[in-house]
């Protein structure tokens, strides 16, 4: 039952994602060159919302339950945003949503789509280091037309990991396992938008670049059976698994949803991108509250004992 809840939620994840980005795009989120994107920025913002509200709020709170020593699962919370630290120097972990702050070159449009580029999808988007210590603000001189395949292994690089995180909470936790995927889903929507707009670039065809990074997306679902095996074989480091995955949800929105809101923007627009970061933390702990509520004490699911102890007996 657990395997087959974690396919369906990371197929949904995975697949629905794109989905989602493609029809905003059918809709113009992407915006103009002048405006900066500001509907996707708002995504950012409620994906940073999510995804710290089920870090901070859900996941933490059900590793620490399992009675382990605070100190042990703070040290695995600190190695695992240095790892996802080098994992995103070296370039496989980042989902590429730097902003751009200056107008965006017709030639890359996904920048003026959203505002990012992706560092972490291939030679397409490599820029060398400017002597002028610039930081966002700066245009690309890449063909437009090159590096579509980056994009997608880069991709599915990290779907796959998003998929062993999800499969991680699902397995501690129906309830974390639908949050993890519902944050998952929040922050992979912007980033599918920009992956939509490069592969449009390197084809003319829409659909055709639809169904590509649709079959990325698949990949999160062999993470989560990837995780799944782990976790049905190791039941005891699911704690480790629990703070694993909220360290990834933690770095991806401090390192690098939160940054690239750090514009100079008007009053407004300011107060927008703080509503939408709330807006992310209530939908979390409001689908939280109402899975909780169906079912009736936190952790039971279908009479499965809950994981909190260090070394629980595996009832699968």
């Amino acid at each position: 039952m657990k395997l087959l809840q974690i396919l369906l939620a990371t197929l949904v994840t995975g697949i629905g994602s794109v989905w989602i980005a493609g029809m905003l795009l059918r809709l113009g989120v992407r915006g103009r060159p002048q405006d900066a994107g500001h509907g996707p920025q708002h995504l950012l913002s409620l994906a940073a919302g999510a995804l710290l509200a089920t870090a901070f709020m859900h996941l933490l709170p059900e590793a620490f339950e399992s009675g382990l020593e605070p100190s042990v699962l703070f040290a695995v919370l600190l190695g695992g945003l240095v790892l996802f630290f080098l994992l995103d120097k070296a370039e496989l972990w980042h989902h590429g949503h730097e902003h751009h702050h200056g107008p965006a070159p017709d030639a890359h449009a996904h920048a003026a789509a959203h505002g990012h580029d992706h560092p972490g999808h291939g030679p397409l988007h490599a820029h060398p280091v400017d002597s002028g210590g610039h930081d966002h603000d700066h245009a690309h001189a890449h063909a437009p037309r090159v590096g579509g395949w980056a994009v997608l292994a880069g991709d599915s690089v990290h779907c796959f990991g998003d998929g062993v995180l999800i499969a991680s909470a699902f397995m501690a936790d129906t309830r974390l396992g639908l949050l993890a995927a519902l944050s998952v889903l929040a922050h992979e929507v912007p980033h599918h938008v920009g992956d939509l707009v490069v592969m449009r670039q390197t084809s003319p065809d829409a659909r055709a670049a639809l169904i590509k990074v649709s079959l990325a997306g698949t990949v999160t679902a062999l993470g989560g059976v990837l995780g799944w095996w782990l976790v049905e074989r190791l039941h005891g480091w699911l704690p480790y698994f629990l703070v694993l995955a909220s360290s990834s949800f933690a770095y991806v929105a401090l390192a690098d949803l939160i940054p690239q809101l750090q514009r100079r923007l008007a009053a407004r627009q300011t107060v927008l991108q703080v509503l939408w970061l709330l807006a992310g933390i209530v939908l979390v702990t409001g689908v939280s509250r109402l899975s909780h509520g169906d079912e009736h004490g936190h952790g039971h699911d279908e009479g499965v004992a809950p994981p909190v102890s260090a070394a629980p007996p595996h009832t699968h």
